[in-house]
């Protein structure tokens, strides 16, 4: 059987794929009782962030729109890549408040945005040199989501 090519060097399932081989086939088995279990908190823990950190994150963007301007002029470099975290920042928050309410029905399509809300983060953390993050972060949470893929339909 051939598989279907869309030429790009890179897509999107082919990373599915590349991860899936790594996070689920080669990589060692979370215990079931675990990912049952992290399929039933992970909504609420992503609500109860989500709720502590809104407030915090509503007042870095009215200070960040107040300081742009200032920083841009004061420190370009600095300033650019300031409101590249904050641009990524915005994507990575939305995927999450739009993937939450999915979260408890356990819909594919939530697990969808948290991938893509922790592909966000890591490109982020590339982009920024956070290399800790980068392996830490971003390859923990990507396991996990990969391990308790399957409960989500």
């Amino acid at each position: 059987m051939a598989t279907k090519t869309t030429g790009a060097p890179f897509s999107l399932e082919a990373l599915d794929q590349l991860l899936t081989t790594y996070l689920v086939g080669k990589a060692p088995a979370m215990p079931e009782n675990w990912k049952q279990t992290l399929v039933k908190f992970i909504p609420w823990i992503t609500l109860i962030l989500f709720v502590i950190t809104l407030p915090i994150i509503l007042a870095f963007f009215g200070i960040s729109a107040f300081l742009a301007p200032i920083s841009m002029m004061a420190a370009p470099g600095f300033g650019f890549t300031y409101s590249i975290s904050l641009i990524f920042l915005a994507g990575s928050l939305i995927f999450e408040a739009l993937a939450l309410p999915g979260l408890f029905n356990q819909s594919k399509k939530s697990w969808q945005l948290l991938y893509y809300s922790t592909l966000l983060s890591g490109v982020y953390n590339l982009l920024s040199f956070n290399i800790g993050g980068l392996l830490i972060g971003t390859l923990l949470a990507l396991y996990i989501l990969f391990q308790i893929r399957s409960y989500y339909k």
